[in-house]
């Protein structure tokens, strides 16, 4: 996507805010699931149960992150529309809150997933094979979800502040440190899996240091306490209840999804966890698009300017559009090596093969379902995002569940899987669609009443 937004000329009047926002963004985004791939890569080589078995515990530790997502994407809204109003310290007493709020929500999410582990990985259909290798991922990984959650509040404070450099520079070097550490762990001091959660323990743990560091620094600048108050505390957590429950409908599906994967057997699971990641970075790539639309249309509807976020937002969608055409040409280029780095098994590779074809065609609709969902979190249209997100979600449940009795083989069974996933992304697409073709989202102002 890079590539392309470089050699796009500014035609369009709000490309170039969308490119300066969008660019970073987009290089920080898919920084995460690159090396979550060069992980997989790695553990791949220990065997498909291990491989299986971070596919399993990684669902498990993204759902407690994408639970929290509210603490980058609130932030980013409520942080953009303060900063449109010229209410900078305001912005950033805001960020001091949610820094607050996510040291809490870390450690309670230690508290609870240390003790529910095996109760959550056999909830998802680990063998008894995997079982041992997901527990041990689990379990180690789960000291970083503090550090990941204020890198998260972090993002979006700087995002909001209209700051898409820093965080740049704090997720590739966290991702590059942790790439380097999981296989130092893993070859070299022959630490197995663990090694691989250890790297994510102490790559994350240097990210949070950074965001505490940066965003301290400005809080002294504009003269505001580091210090939390209650009121504050509540109205950060009241903020992003919506989008709390909006991240819960959307962590089912992934974690449904998983679970039938993991019924179909362990070469399904162990394909899955390859191709979900491949997906996952595709998304995280248009997603930049739709974290510069948080931003934008904050910063616009901050100002009171209706004109300028309409038309950013149509700009948006086409540029989503474009990057997801750009993708799916890139899947189906690739498709007969995507393998490689992942398994020798001829199963398993043959089954992420199938699969990402499904995950080829459907990069358009996708790119079209960020951008909208950006553009509406953005507005702090929460309330809607939430009930959207759990019809949909009710939608899609009957489909992925009857997959394991139809399927008449792992590689029609895995296809229908990702058949189904496809149907819940257009489900997304045409309920953001229809609120955006609309005005009650349009709610001018520092702040959303």
């Amino acid at each position: 996507m890079a590539t392309l937004l470089s050699a796009a000329p500014f035609r369009h009047r709000h490309d170039r805010e969308i490119f300066a926002l969008a660019v970073p963004t987009f290089f920080a985004l898919i920084a995460e699931p690159l090396f979550l791939l060069t992980d997989s890569a790695i553990v791949g080589s220990l065997g498909t149960q291990a491989l299986a078995g971070l596919g399993i515990a990684g669902q498990v530790l993204l759902t407690l992150a994408a639970v929290c997502v509210f603490l980058a994407y609130g932030t980013t809204a409520a942080v953009a529309r303060r900063f449109g109003a010229g209410d900078i310290p305001g912005g950033v007493r805001d960020g001091v809150h949610g820094l607050w709020l996510a040291i809490l929500l870390g450690i309670a999410a230690i508290g609870i997933g240390w003790p529910l582990g095996p109760w959550m990985i056999d909830l998802l259909g680990a063998s008894p094979e995997v079982t041992p290798y997901a527990l041990t991922y689990l379990r180690i990984s789960l000291l970083s979800t503090p550090f990941l959650l204020i890198v998260m509040a972090g993002t979006g404070v700087l995002r909001g502040l209209q700051d898409a450099r820093t965080p740049l520079l704090v997720a590739v070097a966290t991702y590059i440190g942790n790439a380097v550490l999981c296989a130092l762990f893993v070859f070299v001091f022959d630490w197995g899996i663990a090694g691989s959660a250890w790297s994510t323990v102490l790559a994350q743990g240097a990210g949070a240091f950074w965001y505490v560091a940066v965003i301290a620094r400005s809080a002294r600048r504009e003269g505001v306490s580091l210090l939390p108050t209650l009121t504050g505390l509540r109205a950060s957590a009241s903020a992003g209840f919506a989008l709390f429950l909006r991240s819960v409908s959307m962590r089912v599906v992934a974690l449904v999804t998983t679970a039938v994967a993991a019924r179909l057997g362990d070469e399904s699971i162990a394909a899955h966890q390859v191709s979900y990641n491949i997906w996952a970075l595709l998304v995280f790539a248009m997603d930049a698009i739709a974290i510069a639309g948080q931003s934008i249309v904050g910063r616009y509807l901050g100002a009171g300017d209706v004109r300028g976020t309409k038309d950013s937002t149509r700009r948006m969608v086409e540029w989503g559009v474009m990057s997801g055409l750009v993708f799916t040409a890139v899947v189906f280029l690739v498709l007969p090596w995507a393998h490689i780095p992942f398994t020798s098994d001829p199963r398993v590779a043959s089954l992420i093969m199938a699969s990402l074809v499904v995950v080829a065609l459907m990069q358009p609709l996708s790119g079209v379902t960020m951008v909208l969902d950006g553009v509406l979190m953005g507005a702090g249209d929460q309330r809607y995002l939430a009930w959207a997100s759990l019809w949909t979600m009710l939608a899609y449940l009957p489909f992925a569940l009857v997959i394991p009795r139809l399927a008449t083989s792992e590689v029609g069974g895995l296809v229908g899987l990702w058949i189904a996933f496809a149907v819940w992304i257009l489900a997304r697409a045409l309920t953001l669609g229809l609120r955006a073709r609309g005005e009650v989202w349009l709610v001018t102002g520092a702040t959303r009443h």
